[in-house]
């Protein structure tokens, strides 16, 4: 299946380098120079993801996937050649799916761009999924409260599932990603509780009681 990719990036080299092995693999690339360009291309076409460069003049990669998320669930991958960690949580925090650090090689890129597209997009597999209030619509990636819809990010929904699948039991923290199906996200010890508190947030759960933390363990999402 083809795929209509974004990437913005003022780096002018790296569309060059990127389009012509992107498209060899089914990869539609357009190429926006910075921030408010991105976002404005964001709102003339449909998207499958974006490519998001977090050091940008003027408007930042991390202020460019705020805007984002406010409007849009499209998967956001950002490239960024810094190894604080501190900038890749805020960039989850924020709703980014996944990271990339740069340099990095096409063929690496192009493997995390399938992967977030694969979650993105629906399963054949009709699977529904219910914790008291809480309903998931696994192939059409829908959670609702209470009949109310949630709006959950792709790794926000995938953890969600791996937690319901397993509930009752207690999830460890560093195996709650690959449990979701999300292994080749690696952003530090902190990506989970990022989530985690994300989840938390949307589904009302403040005190937490229905995904609680079994301190030095991991979570676990209870079945009451």
């Amino acid at each position: 299946m083809s795929s209509r990719v974004l990437l913005i990036d003022d780096d002018a080299r790296l569309p060059e380098l990127l389009s012509s092995y992107l498209g060899q693999n089914g990869v539609t690339l357009a190429h926006a120079p910075d921030g408010p360009k991105g976002l404005a291309m964001l709102e003339q076409g449909a998207w499958d993801a974006v490519l998001l460069d977090v050091m940008m003049p003027g408007m930042d990669g991390l202020e460019v996937c705020k805007r984002i998320r406010a409007k849009s669930n499209v998967p956001v991958i950002m490239l960024t050649a810094r190894g604080d960690e501190t900038d890749r949580v805020v960039g989850l925090e924020l709703g980014a799916d996944d990271y990339v650090g740069k340099p990095f090689s096409p063929r690496e890129l192009l493997a995390r761009l399938r992967a977030v597209l694969r979650r993105s997009r629906p399963d054949v597999v009709n699977e529904q999924l219910s914790v008291g209030a809480i309903q998931v619509d696994v192939p059409a990636r829908t959670v609702t409260s209470a009949g109310a819809m949630v709006d959950l990010t792709g790794i926000e929904f995938d953890i969600l599932v791996a937690l319901i699948r397993r509930a009752g039991r207690v999830v460890p923290r560093d195996a709650l990603l690959s449990e979701a199906g999300r292994s080749d996200v690696v952003v530090g010890e902190r990506t989970v509780d990022v989530h985690i508190s994300h989840l938390r947030q949307k589904l009302g759960d403040d005190p937490p009681k229905l995904i609680k933390t079994v301190r030095g363990v991991g979570y676990v999402l209870t079945k009451d």
